[in-house]
């Protein structure tokens, strides 16, 4: 079915048909859509499964379905107006009928540069709250009060912030604030999702400063909140303290890769500084120790994508390591380390160039130094070498075949 069937044959039955959301956004943002949603406004369910009986229904609080239009499958709703009645994101009454309009609809939503419309077949812009004009004014703007109402709209504005680089018009600061307490009652899984998403934003920090900006980082993420304040020797750290440390090497990382898994390790690489005892500042002796033990603890209380909890502990163990190792068997022991480990050598050196301003010879030309490790292989070992002696045997060679390379 073409777009334009849809909407022939929704009006014949005396429907009114929307793009709504995303895909009206990014048009004026002037970014290719990833997907279509549309709003029929004036049918019943009963009617809609009569004239799209191919539809598949997928909603279960209010009715979703999935139509095939135009070679991709788009979700086809009703407009629907929502109210508070319980906790949490669930707590929600919805109605949906003939009778909802598409500006009740709109006005449910929870920023304006989401809350547009776009009527068909003609493509006229529905705007009752401003979003076009928030777009061209690089602002995020709660719609209006029900935006509190879903705790986790917080955390979906402070990553619309880190995605567009707008900034947080103030009043729906204050609403952001407001959701705090729930916010801690919310499924962390709901939560890891936003940060998820934030992480592969244009810039990342703009999530983090925007909830701490609400009041809302020490509620949602304490182990990054307890970096604020904790102190670096300035020779080194002219930016300030750990937490700004880690916010530049966070966007530092994300100008070299959308990865989420490695701008998450450079996030955390230093999550262990906000356990330092403030009687060792500007110091922070046995951070790598202290953060292994912090980001276990973070993903006890928020689980993690496996990957993500990987990367970080290796980025922590290592990333002092990294950058001042000399010695030539522990340089061939990292190298194997980084090629098995979670993260390709790109990224985990991006990491390292980020917090240290430079990277190690050993680390520039990896792969020149690699090709020389496995140049070395165990079937060359004397026969009269057995048993735990072999590996002994490979480990020396390999650090020999490494020597003769290495610039001394």
């Amino acid at each position: 079915m073409t777009e334009y069937e849809l909407v022939e044959k929704a009006r014949s039955s005396g429907a009114r048909v929307f793009r709504v959301g995303g895909c009206v956004r990014d048009a004026f943002l002037g970014r290719q859509p990833k997907d279509r949603d549309y709003v029929f406004c004036g049918m019943g369910e009963e009617t809609f499964r009569g004239v799209f009986p191919c539809a598949k229904k997928v909603g279960r609080s209010f009715p979703v379905y999935l139509l095939e239009i135009d070679g991709e499958m788009c979700e086809v709703s009703f407009a629907r107006r929502e109210w508070k009645a319980g906790h949490g994101y669930r707590g929600f009454r919805v109605e949906f009928d003939d009778s909802v309009s598409i500006e009740e609809d709109l006005f449910r939503r929870d920023t304006t540069m989401n809350s547009m419309a776009l009527e068909l077949p003609e493509g006229t812009l529905i705007d009752p709250y401003g979003g076009r004009a928030d777009i061209r004014g690089g602002l995020i703007r709660a719609v209006s009060y029900h935006f509190k109402e879903d705790p986790v709209r917080a955390l979906r504005a402070a990553r619309q912030s880190a995605e567009h680089g707008f900034s947080i018009e103030p009043g729906t600061l204050e609403y952001m604030g407001q959701c705090g307490e729930e916010l801690e009652t919310e499924p962390q899984e709901r939560l890891v999702n936003e940060m998820s998403l934030a992480l592969s934003a244009r810039q990342p920090s703009l999530f983090f400063r925007n909830l701490q900006a609400a009041g809302l980082l020490s509620r949602v993420f304490p182990e990054l909140y307890r970096l604020i304040g904790k102190t670096q020797p300035k020779d080194f750290h002219p930016e300030g303290d750990a937490y700004e440390h880690s916010l530049l090497v966070l966007d530092r990382v994300s100008e070299e890769t959308g990865n989420p898994v490695a701008r998450f390790a450079a996030l955390v690489h230093d999550i262990g500084k906000g356990m330092t005892p403030d009687d060792m500042l500007p110091h922070h002796y046995g951070h790598e120790k202290r953060g292994i033990e912090v980001l276990g603890q973070w993903n006890e209380r928020m689980r993690m994508p496996k990957l993500w909890l990987q990367a970080g502990e290796f980025l922590i163990s290592q990333h002092m390591r990294a950058a001042r190792m000399e010695k030539p068997g522990k340089i061939v022991e990292l190298l194997l380390a980084v090629e098995k480990g979670p993260l390709p050598f790109p990224e985990f050196n991006a990491v390292i160039r980020a917090d240290h301003g430079s990277l190690p010879e050993y680390l520039r030309q990896y792969g020149k130094y690699l090709s020389a490790i496995h140049a070395v292989r165990g079937d060359s070992c004397p026969r009269h070498i057995r048993g735990k002696a072999v590996g002994e045997w490979l480990r020396e060679a390999q650090i020999r075949a490494f020597l003769k390379i290495f610039p001394s």
